[in-house]
């Protein structure tokens, strides 16, 4: 009887294990192998209209006239990356240089409202990548901002050869605001890349995958989450804990600003206050826009959104 017992009890031990790793491996290309990753840019050129209305007119205008210009580097694992840039509305006096980061199968087109603030009323020059698998850049899967980081410091980079300025913010919206926070803890950063604006980015990738998982698919993290971990660091060289911003923050001296708006349920406003709270060095700031479901913040309140940055790159220029 008792081995009997044992038996069927290692029988469901191993049943267990298999669902957890074929269910693990679906989740891990569910996450990070979507259909589309920023390459429906008829779609999302129209979305960003329907938000914006006249940005792809402008965006389009200054493109046509030579004014933002394509740019193509070679990204981590060698794949290569695409980006535009273009010089402040006024070159002469420039405030600096912005780099804005777009989110989760999004691409250069969804921010173009960031562009314009910071190109057209704070009067910075911009570099908007397209990250890694997304929009016109090469890849192999979503990397959420781990290794993302990487090819961000690269565009970084290439803006100062072209601007040689010494205040750059990096800027960055949903998985865009995960990168900027992962990459704000890195400590080889150039000394021109001096400030870092989150916006409703998540506090670890396995945070924002246990989310996604109970509230699209009514399931616990174990055991799903993390075969699906192990099966990325298999594949592509990260696990979902690694990709932190929290840890990432712990280490950043540079000063943030964390925006979020208290209706995100998509990246719950409960992120925010854990990002803000690890980052125990330096200067810092939150402001949690009332109203707000996720990326929506600067839709809904665009002048106290742009006065708020403002205010800040003022405040970081100082420290």
């Amino acid at each position: 009887m008792m081995k009997r017992i044992l038996y069927l009890a290692s029988m469901a031990v191993v049943a267990m294990t298999m669902t957890g790793c074929l269910a693990g491996r679906y989740m891990c290309n569910y996450a990070l192998l979507p259909e589309e990753h920023g390459n429906d840019f008829e779609g999302d050129r129209a979305k960003t209209e329907s938000r914006y209305p006249g940005i792809i007119k402008w965006y389009d205008t200054l493109h046509d006239n030579g004014v933002f210009r394509d740019t193509t580097l070679v990204g981590e694992g060698g794949y290569k990356l695409h980006g535009v840039y273009a010089p402040a509305s006024k070159p002469a006096t420039a405030q600096g240089t912005a780099v804005v980061v777009h989110g989760y199968t999004d691409n250069h087109i969804c921010f173009l409202n960031l562009v314009r603030m910071y190109r057209d009323d704070l009067n910075y020059n911009v570099m908007v990548p397209d990250l890694h698998y997304h929009g016109l850049s090469e890849g192999k899967a979503v990397q959420m901002g781990w290794f993302d980081r990487f090819d961000v410091k690269k565009f970084a980079e290439m803006a100062h050869d072209i601007w040689h300025d010494d205040f750059m913010v990096v800027h960055g919206v949903s998985m865009g605001g995960a990168t900027t926070m992962m990459l704000s803890g890195d400590d080889d950063l150039p000394p021109y890349i001096r400030a870092f604006v989150d916006d409703c980015g998540y506090s670890s990738v396995w945070d924002q995958f246990a989310h996604n998982l109970k509230d699209t698919f009514h399931l616990p993290p174990f055991p799903v989450l993390n075969s699906a971990s192990i099966v990325c660091k298999h594949r592509y060289g990260w696990g979902f804990k690694e990709a932190s911003s929290v840890d990432q923050l712990a280490k950043c001296e540079k000063p943030v600003l964390f925006i979020h708006g208290d209706k995100d349920d998509f990246v719950p406003t409960e992120h925010v206050y854990k990002n803000y709270e690890a980052k125990t060095k330096g200067y810092k700031e939150l402001w949690i826009a009332p109203g707000s479901e996720h990326a929506m913040a600067f839709k809904d309140h665009p002048a106290e959104y742009t006065a708020h940055v403002k205010a800040f790159l003022e405040k970081a220029k100082t420290l």
